[in-house]
């Protein structure tokens, strides 16, 4: 659901407190911008009569516009499954986005699923348009990048290493079933860190985790919350962190990276909590947000000291780590954010991802023959709309040319008349 911009708000981007005696609030963003609910929000399970009412109903608009409606289980044909009910007016916009995309012979075979348009169109305010031509750049952005072969194939055997010096990763979820992303960047010691991985494959490490969050830990979590879940909840620690930590290498890993979320994986953050923020930070904190757009900034809520009754309102206790007020240490994983703990790696759901991802590879191939038919059908239907068109224009002419032979006659017999009236 978008809210109109009359109906907009000022950002909060920005609200707690900083420093130790957690009274000194930081300044806040003055950037105003449309707000959205949550993307999962209007999620409801489909009965199974409305899911056979689907398949069985729709004429050729519909097929025009759902060409890769619901035919088989697949992973795109569960998230379809997974958000029968939508708000309208984001149903009407997507339609409209996958009309456009069909007609021009842009839509791809992959990625043209509701909430995958969905989010394009919510960082592009509704305007299709826009929208249009960012997912575009997205899809070719893949191709340059040679994402699909990162996301299938990239080892990053430095991993272990990499987060002795960089401590982050997934662990658990919050209480609406999205998973909890966590980075403790006050302990990053990015000299150590080149020393192990370069900075072009720790950006390649970053897309292959979004890869993995898209069609694995969304998923996954889908599955053990049974609705749909399609953005992340982010925990930065930047306890110690300040100015110093804001070297040459770590302006350009925060800014590709902070380009690569914001325009190829748009509206996957549901919020942000950057906790343990001190005086040093603030001071951080005022050129980092220069680099940020401001939806972004709106989700983000920077606590200093006394996080936890917050972190707690969203996340159970047994999902947060010690050093974030929780219960959990995962000693058996050498800590928990080395543990990539959550429903992804039960071996049940894990499976029944997998093979509903390899349906999907299939089925993918399937679409890619039939979106092929239907351009030559959308074609034929180009060409009959222009021949009907030409016909109408003809009858037209016709019409045109037997009113004018009309008024030819007309004219002549006043023409007659008035030389009777001289005569």
């Amino acid at each position: 659901m978008y809210i109109t911009k009359n109906k907009s708000k000022d950002i909060d981007v920005l609200k707690g407190s900083c420093g130790g005696d957690g009274e000194e609030e930081l300044p806040s963003s003055s950037k105003t911008k449309n707000v959205y609910l949550p993307i999962e929000t209007f999620w409801l399970p489909p009965s199974a009569e409305a899911t056979v009412d689907k398949l069985k109903g729709g004429g050729l608009g519909s097929k025009l516009l759902h060409p890769l409606g619901l035919r088989r289980l697949s992973r795109g044909s569960l998230k379809r499954a997974m958000e029968e009910k939508y708000d309208p007016k984001d149903e009407e916009a997507v339609d409209k986005l996958r009309e456009m995309l069909f007609l021009d012979g842009q839509l791809p075979t992959k990625f043209n699923d509701y909430h995958t348009l969905l989010r394009f169109l919510r960082m592009r305010d509704f305007d299709t348009t826009a929208a249009k031509d960012m997912f575009l750049k997205f899809i070719k952005w893949r191709e340059d990048f040679r994402t699909d072969a990162i996301s299938k194939g990239f080892k990053f055997e430095e991993k272990e290493e990499v987060k002795k010096w960089y401590p982050h990763g997934f662990h658990g979820v919050d209480k609406y079933g999205r998973p909890i992303y966590i980075e403790r960047l006050g302990m990053v010691d990015l000299n150590k860190l080149l020393q192990v991985t370069t900075l072009e494959r720790f950006v390649k490490y970053h897309v292959y985790e979004q890869e993995k969050t898209l069609s694995i830990r969304y998923p996954s979590c889908s599955i053990e919350a049974k609705k749909h879940i399609a953005s992340t909840t982010t925990i930065l620690d930047v306890g110690g962190a300040g100015v110093s930590n804001f070297s040459k290498p770590a302006r350009y890993l925060f800014t590709e990276i902070q380009k690569i979320d914001s325009n190829y994986y748009p509206e996957t953050l549901n919020r942000m909590f950057i906790v343990n923020a001190g005086s040093g930070f603030k001071i951080l904190w005022k050129a980092l947000r220069a680099f940020l757009d401001a939806r972004t900034l709106a989700k983000i809520h920077v606590l200093g000291n006394n996080f936890v009754p917050e972190l707690r309102e969203i996340i159970d206790p047994s999902n947060l780590p010690s050093f974030l007020g929780g219960n959990c240490c995962c000693p058996e994983y050498g800590g928990c954010l080395s543990s990539d703990r959550g429903p992804w790696n039960n071996p049940a759901i894990l499976a029944m991802v997998q093979v509903l991802s390899s349906a999907d590879e299939t089925y993918d191939n399937e679409k890619e023959s039939s979106l092929a038919s239907q351009d030559t059908r959308l074609d034929y239907r180009k060409i009959q709309a222009l021949e009907g068109a030409l016909a109408e224009t003809k009858k037209k002419i016709e019409a045109l040319e037997t009113a004018i032979e009309d008024t030819k006659l007309i004219l002549k017999d006043l023409t007659r008349h008035i030389e009777d009236l001289r005569t």
